[in-house]
């Protein structure tokens, strides 16, 4: 009975060997798997991990080539923006350069206006001045007629006075009768002073210079026709001019071209006509002097001459 026990352990050893040695190199194949597996796994994520670096890389260069076009954009535009500021720098300068002129030629054309205003305060005052020299023949007249007959006649009339408009002016009913053209008796002594008056102004070169006619206006109401009045008021200038040459044949010798006879109908009243004493107003000689246009405008002229002097004179001197 001992024998075969021992038996039987010496053929149970070899068994418990092998199977042994199995599940090692199982668990070692599983382990090379699985070191395997990890490797596998290991590449594909590494190249995943590659391929998005690539990407980020491709992403990074397209981002870096915009920044580089927009920094050339930037760098163009930096460019313009400073050949434009050295424009504007060179159109400032000339502003100035031009504001300077300008001052310049707003000052000369201040002194051109101020020599201007002074020659033209000159003209109106030699303007005025002959002006005033048919005011004062007019006056003249009227002192010389009043110093031989008064200033008013029996009835309070006034003989001679100096209308609005710078005429001499007789009152109708001093020299003639209503609705007549024939002289009276008490207006011959008026028409004769008038004449030695008016004598004396034109003896004088001074003022018979600028003076170049004298002109007897008759005037009448409107009573009647403008036809009839027409005829009656150039009857009666034409009687003045008539009787002051008769009775001063000098006058008609040395003046006689001066002096004209001219009516005026109705139609220059001075009053109303709708009342007698309107209508008496309205009836009446005038005596106007009347000057030389060319004394006027040789004035003109040479005030024009010594201004376009001013303007054509050269500039800066």
């Amino acid at each position: 009975m001992k024998i075969r026990r021992r038996n039987f352990r010496k053929i149970a050893e070899p068994e418990n060997f092998w199977p042994s040695f199995t599940d090692l190199i199982s668990t070692i194949a599983l382990v090379l798997f699985f070191l395997m597996l990890l490797a596998y796994l290991q590449n594909i994520i590494s190249g995943k991990n590659l391929e998005f670096a690539q990407r980020q890389v491709i992403d990074t260069q397209r981002q870096l080539e915009v920044a580089n076009a927009e920094i050339s954009q930037a760098e163009k535009n930096l460019r313009l923006l400073m050949d434009r500021l050295e424009e504007v720098k060179a159109e400032v300068e000339l502003g100035e350069i031009a504001l300077t002129l300008s001052e310049e030629q707003i000052e000369e054309q201040r002194q051109i206006i101020a020599e201007s205003n002074r020659e033209l305060g000159d003209l109106r005052m030699r303007l005025t001045g002959i002006a005033l020299l048919r005011l004062e023949v007019l006056e003249q007249v009227k002192a010389n007629v009043e110093a031989e007959l008064g200033r008013r006649n029996a009835a309070g009339e006034e003989l001679v006075s100096i209308a609005d408009n710078g005429n001499i002016v007789i009152n109708e009913g001093l020299v003639f009768n209503y609705n007549s053209f024939a002289i009276k008796p008490e207006g011959r002594d008026l028409l004769t002073q008038l004449a030695t008056a008016l004598e004396r102004v034109l003896d004088d070169m001074s003022t018979q210079t600028n003076i170049d006619a004298i002109s007897i206006q008759g005037h009448t109401d409107s009573t009647g026709s403008a036809a009839y009045n027409r005829d009656l008021s150039t009857k009666r200038a034409t009687a003045v001019v008539t009787f002051m040459m008769t009775e001063n044949p000098s006058l008609e010798r040395k003046y006689g071209s001066y002096f004209a006879a001219s009516g005026y109908s109705e139609f220059r009243p001075i009053a109303t006509n709708q009342t007698e004493a309107g209508r008496a107003q309205n009836r009446r000689i005038e005596i106007a002097i009347i000057l030389k246009d060319d004394q006027v405008r040789n004035i003109i002229d040479d005030y024009l001459e010594d201004s376009l002097e001013v303007f054509n004179s050269p500039r800066g001197n």
